[in-house]
């Protein structure tokens, strides 16, 4: 007998289904799917939740100065000319920056490696590339929804059922974090 349910795929098909849930479950707080999905999801969702309780606080702030393009009023990089060239020019910033222990790296790579890359597009901009900007969910984990869950032991996750699908009759449910 084994330990996970198989949901009728391949290894692969199911891997990737499981990591697709789990992302989009940590990015929008509640999905929609049939049980057996749910009860798998909750799994790897919990798991991840407790990493990121586990380490939320193993970081230390550096001060560090980077070197910023300065930008005119439509956010574009201001230009002059040095020896017949264009070049852009730079300032100095300050940054506060926080710097992973091993052990909480270790733990951003082992999400990493569960969660799927998410790209936000905002509405005025749909369809196009243009201002699309990357959501980091390990740091939505550690920052956000560990925070929430750091005096709790499990149990992060909750089932609603909501009754059968129209399709093909499967119990559907609601997975979403407490």
């Amino acid at each position: 007998m084994s330990g996970y349910r198989k949901l009728s795929r391949t290894a692969d098909q199911r891997k990737a289904l499981l990591r697709n849930q789990v992302t989009a479950l940590i990015y929008r707080g509640k999905i929609v799917t049939t049980e057996a999905k749910a009860k798998e999801v909750r799994k790897i969702a919990e798991g991840l939740i407790a990493l990121a309780v586990k380490e939320k606080d193993n970081y230390e702030t550096v001060t560090v100065t980077a070197k910023v393009a300065r930008k005119d009023k439509d956010g574009k990089r201001v230009k002059e000319v040095v020896d017949g060239k264009k070049v852009t020019v730079y300032d100095e910033v300050q940054k506060e920056i926080k710097k992973d222990k091993p052990s909480r790296l270790h733990a951003r790579r082992q999400m990493l490696k569960v969660l799927y890359p998410v790209t936000e597009v905002p509405k005025e901009a749909a369809g196009r590339k243009k201002n699309t900007k990357s959501v980091d969910l390990p740091a939505k984990l550690f920052d956000e929804i560990a925070p929430k869950y750091a005096n709790r032991n499990g149990g992060y996750t909750r089932i609603v059922k909501i009754g059968q699908r129209r399709g093909d009759g499967a119990l559907e449910v609601v997975l979403e974090l407490v």
